[in-house]
């Protein structure tokens, strides 16, 4: 039966980072018109998040259930026996686990299977056709902007795959009040990034021209705004967290790190600075002054050569010297930004999309371009790795197991964020 025959739609989102649980659960809401929450799975993995990052997300008032990717197609196929089969999956994941689900979907043969979304979390500086073709197979792939949009489609029909999937949308947490400064109020937040810049040299740079900027400035407050805790992981790996560069450092009372919601930060910010962070749109949305720095090179390593034409790049000196980039009205309409008051209307399309898919009385099999015949050599090894056998004996969730699992996961991060650049400086010497 269509799920449009029905009054309620069933949504389920998988993720593995809390910024993709955020990124999945708003664009669950963004293009369907489900009323109800959606069911929230959290891939089980190195990334997955804690309580308080899950929490800190603010996308729901229920945790999202923590299961392996068995599990969670597990999930799927229950839901169906029961007569309560979801009409939406949401992959909030990387790459590779999206192929792996769509296949593990594909093989469920469910009487009706679900409309299947994907899509990036942010701005695509990297593994951009190796990505898409991973993702490829999802009824709709989202873009965040029409420049990506025009890049999806490329790779797609480049490769002979079929683009007819690619919907142009935007980032589903765009929004906040349009920037209103105050009077006494002078606030720079630098957005920072777990893995850009990457290496302890480069990072303590920065963490050192933001504390003189510091000082150079006392009547403003400059605050560095965290993604997380030490010992918390989120998207990509961070191996030297400016929490701890910051011991060895004497900052000024009015330099400070912070956390919390981002949009809750850019209610009080009157610059944003970032090497290439997503919250650099966020901020440009809202029409908050916005600086790219440039001070490491415009590099695809850094991800800041996405803002090449943006009018954006900029350097400490300049900020020092009280210089604040304009951005150029092109580029921003290019990319998603939806300054001009257009964001109500950025998921239109993709939200017609969902119901013309859910409206047909079948849904066409899953055709992923990665297969067994176009990638002999690539996919077997990426099918493996998440080992998605739903017929394997399901494992028995106990106190011990809990305890046994949260000890190697803690012994992981340590050893990321403590044992391996010891490692690295020995084979250094």
């Amino acid at each position: 039966m269509p799920a449009s025959t029905r009054e309620a739609i069933r949504v389920a989102v998988l993720a593995d980072s809390d910024t993709r649980w955020k990124w999945g659960a708003l664009t669950a809401r963004r293009i369907t018109t489900a009323t109800a929450e959606p069911t929230g799975f959290v891939l089980r993995g190195r990334a997955t998040p804690t309580a308080r990052q899950l929490a800190e997300t603010g996308v729901s008032q229920a945790a999202p259930r923590e299961v392996t990717g068995a599990e969670f197609l597990r999930a799927v196929r229950d839901a169906e026996a029961r007569g309560e089969g979801y009409d939406v999956l949401v992959l909030a994941l990387v790459g590779g686990t999206v192929r792996a689900v769509l296949q593990g979907l594909a093989d469920l043969a469910l009487e009706r299977r679900p409309v299947i979304v994907t899509g990036y979390v942010g701005v695509v500086y990297e593994k951009l056709t190796d990505g898409l073709l991973l993702r490829h197979g999802a009824d709709v792939v989202l873009a965040n902007s029409r420049h990506d949009a025009e890049r999806f489609r490329a790779v797609y029909e480049g490769v002979g795959a079929g683009a007819d999937s690619v919907v142009e949308a935007a980032l589903p947490f765009l929004g906040g009040a349009p920037h209103a400064p105050e009077t006494g109020r002078d606030t720079l937040v630098f957005a920072a990034q777990p893995s850009v810049p990457v290496t302890r040299a480069e990072r303590a740079y920065v963490l050192r021209r933001l504390i003189g900027h510091a000082r150079l400035h006392p009547g403003r407050d400059v605050l560095l705004k965290l993604r997380s805790k030490p010992g918390e992981h989120t998207t990509h790996l961070e191996e030297f967290p400016f929490q701890k560069l910051v011991r060895e450092l004497d900052p000024p009372e009015n330099f400070r790190l912070v956390y919390g919601h981002m949009g809750e930060v850019l209610d009080r910010t009157d610059l944003l600075v970032t090497v290439s962070s997503t919250a650099a749109l966020e901020a440009l949305h809202r029409r908050i002054p916005t600086a790219i720095l440039t001070d490491l090179g415009v590099r695809e390593a850094l991800g800041n050569h996405h803002f090449v034409g943006s009018g954006l790049l900029t350097s400490f000196d300049r900020l020092d010297k009280g210089d604040v980039p304009a951005p150029d009205e092109t580029w921003l309409a290019r990319q998603g930004v939806a300054s001009d008051g257009s964001y109500g209307e950025a998921f239109d399309a993709a939200r017609d999309r969902v119901a013309e898919l859910l409206a047909l009385p079948a849904l066409p099999p899953i055709s992923p371009y990665y297969t067994a015949e176009t990638a002999p050599g690539y996919l077997p090894g990426i099918l493996a790795r998440h080992r998605l056998d739903v017929t394997a004996p399901e494992p028995r969730e106990s106190g011990l197991r809990r305890v046994v699992r949260e000890a190697a996961r803690g012994a992981y991060r340590h050893g990321v964020q403590r044992v391996a650049p010891v490692i690295r400086r020995l084979g250094e010497l």
